[in-house]
């Protein structure tokens, strides 16, 4: 039987050293972040064409495996992909830009209609909190109106101009989908035949996993953005072109982009229309954003891009508050890349547990081998 005193100390001595782990964790991630920040102008671009990358590697393969050189299909593929790009804007920056005052104007008015109607409706709440509130947004979204338009179509970082960024971001994505197939066995072959092979596995996981969440995304957005857009265009909204515009790229930041959008929708619903189109279009993007959650995220994306909705949540908002709009745009993709690290990194330790626990009784004694 074990002294008292051995028991405490020994449960001390695991404190400590769990403390001194944390502690050592912490001030990595700090490290980490201060490094980040420092290169972030570099990081940047690499991670814009990294995710750009996972939408045009496939159309690249299928053409390498077709006897297209890889030059000439990357080529191919990125031009042809800035040119839809390039018309997509061209056809849609004028109209939301030249309407994003007005969006932000009606989401203002929208809001003073609702607070007349707690204070003066059947609720008939305090004024004074909820005329501080409304103030408070209408401030930020008039402070804002003109950077609707423009942020939609940029995340560019102010370190640089948007047009180093771009044309930065369009060589990296050429290379990547033009030698990126060579990447992985140059890796195998430097790390050797045990680290190699788990770095290979590791980082095709993670290709994988982030090119499934951006392409899934960005199918999920444009469905978002149709019927939102549509339901408004039928209900006669005036701006109802440059609000599923900013729905579209709103959905790139799960729940918090959802819920924005919508809300914005239904504010200039109601001061452009009437509060029974109002009410519609609410229950059109409630719906949209139960069938978003509920039918199209989990079929689309499987159960390998499964991310509990509180994990998403806490990824945004950390991401938005240490690096702003592109954080939050950042946010969950890293997460779900890390997510399917640390799915690997499990599988890779059952492995070991079970290969080499010997077997053990209930109360961890080893068992007899042997029939």
């Amino acid at each position: 039987m074990r002294d008292r005193g051995a028991v405490i100390d020994s449960a001390f001595g695991g404190m400590q050293r769990w403390g001194i782990r944390i502690v050592v964790i912490a001030a990595a991630s700090v490290v980490i972040g201060w490094v980040i920040g420092k290169t972030w102008m570099v990081i940047f671009p690499v991670s814009m064409a990294l995710i750009v990358s996972t939408l045009l590697s496939p159309p690249v393969t299928y053409l390498r495996k077709k006897g297209v050189p890889s030059g000439a299909a990357a080529a191919s593929v990125v031009l042809g992909f800035v040119g839809i790009v390039v018309g997509i804007i061209a056809l849609l920056t004028p109209l939301v830009a030249g309407q994003s005052g007005e969006v932000a104007k009606g989401a203002s008015d929208g809001l003073q209609q609702i607070r007349d109607w707690m204070t003066s409706g059947p609720l008939a709440l305090s004024e004074g909190q909820i005329t501080r509130a409304i103030e408070a947004l209408q401030t930020r979204l008039e402070s804002s109106a003109s950077a609707i338009g423009s942020g939609v179509f940029s995340t560019i970082g102010a370190a640089t101009s948007a047009i180093v960024n771009l044309i930065l971001v369009l060589m990296l994505t050429f290379f990547f989908v033009k030698d990126g197939h060579r990447f992985l066995p140059w890796v195998k072959n430097l790390g050797g035949k045990r680290a190699g092979e788990h770095t290979v596995e590791v980082l095709d996981r993670a290709w994988n996993t982030l090119g499934g969440f951006i392409r899934t995304q960005s199918l999920v957005a444009l469905i978002d953005a149709v019927i939102i857009g549509a339901g408004m265009v039928i209900l006669g909204v005036p701006l109802a072109i440059p609000l599923a515009v900013i729905t579209f790229f709103g959905a790139y930041i799960p729940i918090i982009g959802a819920f924005v959008t919508g809300a914005l929708a239904v504010l200039v619903t109601l001061v452009t229309n009437s509060p029974k189109d109002a009410l519609i279009v609410l229950i059109i993007v409630v719906g949209v954003q139960q069938l978003e959650g509920n039918v199209l995220s989990p079929w689309l994306q499987g159960k390998s891009m499964n991310l509990h909705a509180a994990v998403v949540l806490m990824s945004v908002t950390a991401g938005g508050t240490l690096f702003g709009v592109t954080g939050a745009f950042f946010a969950v993709p890293v997460t779900a890349t890390v997510a399917g690290v640390l799915r690997y990194i499990n599988e890779r330790i059952d492995e070991e547990v079970g290969a080499g626990a010997p077997d053990q009784d209930s109360h961890g004694a080893d068992l007899p081998k042997g029939g």
